[in-house]
C-alpha cells in the first residue's frame, strides 16, 4: 500500500515538474520546431505520468503542459499570453488531448493491475457458477459463498440472512463502494467499518436475503475483491431464484 502511495505522490511531482523540464530542453530548439511538434512532445510526457500515477497526476500534468507551452512557445514569449488564433487553439487541442489521454492512460494502468490479479479472482466466480448450475441445493452454494467472501474480503466471520431486512448497517453495494447511512464510507483508506456490512443477494430483481459481513480491523479489500464478492452474491441469488421458481 505504501509502495503505491509513494507512487503516486512521485507521479504529482512528475505531473508539475517534468512538462516544465521538457519545455526547457526545448527552448534552444524553439526556432527549428513547429509548435505542432512541441504540442506532440509535451502530450507523450502527459502520457508517461498518467500511464505512472493517476488520474489527477495525468489531469495535473497536462495543465502544466498547456500552461509551459503558453509560457515557453507561443509569443509573447516568457508571458503567459497568447495573441496568436493558431497558437491559442494548439495550446487549447494540447489540453484537450492531453486530459483525454491522461484519462486513457490511468484507465490502462488500472487494467493492468486487474490483469495480475484476475487469474485467482476469476476462477472462483467459474466455480460458484458451475455449482450454482450443478447443485440441487442453494444452501450449498450460500455456504460456498460464505467461504469465499471470508477469504477474499479478510473476514473474520460471516453469515447468511434469508429474506429479511433489520436495521440500517453499511452496505457494500453493486460499484464495490460502501454506504453508511446518508453517506459513502472511503474502504481504500479507512477498510470496512468496524461492524457487520451487509451484501444483498438479488435473483431476477428479487430481493432473497444478504450476507453479514464481520470485517477484520485493519484490513483493506481492494476494489477488484469487493466486485468479485458482489458478482458472488449475485451467483448466490441466481441460485435461490431458480429453487424458488423451479
Amino acid at each position: 500500500m505504501l509502495r503505491y502511495l509513494d507512487r503516486d505522490r512521485l507521479a504529482i511531482v512528475a505531473a508539475l515538474v517534468a512538462p516544465l523540464a521538457v519545455s526547457a530542453v526545448l527552448v534552444p530548439f524553439r526556432a527549428g520546431l513547429s509548435n505542432t511538434n512541441v504540442a506532440l512532445a509535451l502530450v507523450v510526457v502527459v502520457v508517461a505520468v498518467a500511464a505512472n500515477g493517476h488520474r489527477l497526476a495525468g489531469a495535473l500534468a497536462a495543465v502544466s503542459a498547456a500552461l509551459w507551452f503558453d509560457f515557453f512557445f507561443a509569443p509573447p514569449y516568457q508571458r503567459f499570453t497568447v495573441t496568436s488564433p493558431a497558437d491559442i487553439q494548439t495550446a487549447a487541442l494540447l489540453l484537450i488531448v492531453g486530459l483525454a489521454v491522461s484519462q486513457l492512460a490511468a484507465r490502462a494502468r488500472r487494467l493492468r493491475v486487474v490483469a495480475v490479479t484476475d487469474a485467482g479472482y476469476l476462477a472462483q466466480i467459474h466455480d460458484t457458477a458451475e455449482l450454482a448450475q450443478s447443485s440441487r441445493s442453494p444452501e450449498v452454494v450460500v455456504d460456498h459463498v460464505r467461504a469465499q467472501l471470508t477469504d477474499l474480503l479478510q473476514l473474520r466471520g460471516c453469515r447468511f440472512q434469508y429474506g429479511i431486512l433489520i436495521g440500517h448497517p453499511p452496505r457494500l453495494e453493486q460499484d464495490g463502494s460502501v454506504v453508511w447511512g446518508r453517506r459513502r464510507w472511503d474502504v481504500d483508506r479507512l477498510g470496512l467499518p468496524d461492524e457487520e456490512v451487509e451484501l444483498r443477494t438479488l435473483g431476477n430483481g428479487h430481493f432473497y436475503g444478504r450476507f453479514l459481513l464481520d470485517p477484520t480491523p485493519g484490513a483493506v479489500p481492494p476494489l477488484q475483491a469487493r466486485l468479485v464478492a458482489v458478482t458472488l452474491a449475485d451467483q448466490v441469488g441466481a441460485a435461490l431464484d431458480t429453487a424458488a421458481n423451479g
